[in-house]
């Protein structure tokens, strides 16, 4: 479990980003921050790791306050996926999934051996292991993003945009092998995104906040989009403009559902009822 408790950060040249922060995370459970520049999401995602030391407050992992482990003791303990993977580019795929292990004195056959269960468990055939991070496509250097960051089999993996520069496409199969790996793997996750369609779709729990780390909601993604807190929450997830709005419309005897546009989005299962809900 993570703990914020009363957490603030003002930064040396004044700036405060974030200002007296709550929040418990649960384990095996993933808890997505979103929201614009400039909200705060990153500097509390690397207060978990002390890559940013809060001004006032706590951050407690099964209640232990953070700022009592050795930084780099507890940073190899947590994994960390960033946007654009941040791999070494002189040395091959299998030592990049294997640098933490390396450092925490794994011997070099362990940790390679270990490396290759990695990438297989994030969808990456083994014959990239002896390739250099530029011989790889953008998709896949994220996946050895996530396998350097699984490695060590941390129980907390910190990842901070890590889909935000590949391409639609490519995002969409990480987001679905992410959604595979925390079924398999049961990680407590913090996820930071500015994405809030990625936000609903990865987070247990989704944490919008607004400019200066000022929270505007945290909740189950289907309970705010059922209650939003206020205006801002309400136009931030685009109930705004009845862009998430969804009717139900009986073509060929199977219950279609709709957009707002009346674009088909999908079918019902057949075993599915809803209650309340009456064809158009």
């Amino acid at each position: 479990m993570i703990e914020y408790r009363s957490v603030a950060k003002t930064f040396p040249d004044g700036t405060q980003a974030v200002a007296d922060f709550d929040l418990t995370i649960d384990s095996h459970t993933t808890t997505v921050f979103v929201g614009s520049s400039g909200c705060g999401k990153t500097t509390l995602l690397r207060m978990v790791n002390r890559m940013v030391e809060p001004t006032a407050g706590q951050v407690l992992i099964d209640d232990e306050d953070v700022a009592t482990r050795e930084r780099v003791e507890l940073r190899r303990s947590i994994g960390y996926v960033m946007q654009h993977a941040g791999l070494l580019p002189h040395r091959k795929v299998i030592d990049n999934v294997a640098t933490v292990l390396r450092l925490t004195g794994t011997g070099r056959t362990q940790a390679h051996e270990r490396a290759l269960q990695v990438l297989r468990t994030v969808g990456l055939d083994e014959v990239h292991a002896g390739k250099y991070p530029g011989q790889l496509s953008g998709g896949q250097q994220q996946r050895v993003g996530v396998a350097r960051g699984l490695a060590a089999d941390p129980n907390i993996l910190l990842m901070d945009e890590p889909f935000g520069a590949v391409d639609p496409i490519v995002r969409d199969e990480l987001q679905a092998e992410l959604l595979r790996l925390q079924r398999e793997l049961g990680k407590t996750i913090v996820f930071v995104t500015h994405d809030i369609d990625e936000a609903f779709l990865l987070g247990d729990q989704v944490v919008i906040l607004k400019e200066g780390g000022e929270v505007a909601q945290v909740g189950r993604p289907t309970d705010i989009l059922a209650g939003p807190a206020d205006d801002f929450v309400r136009s931030f997830v685009g109930l705004d403009k009845g862009s998430r709005e969804l009717r139900l419309q009986e073509r060929d005897g199977r219950t279609v559902v709709l957009d707002a546009a009346g674009k088909a989005t999908g079918v019902l299962a057949e075993d599915a009822a809803v209650e309340g809900a009456s064809p158009r």
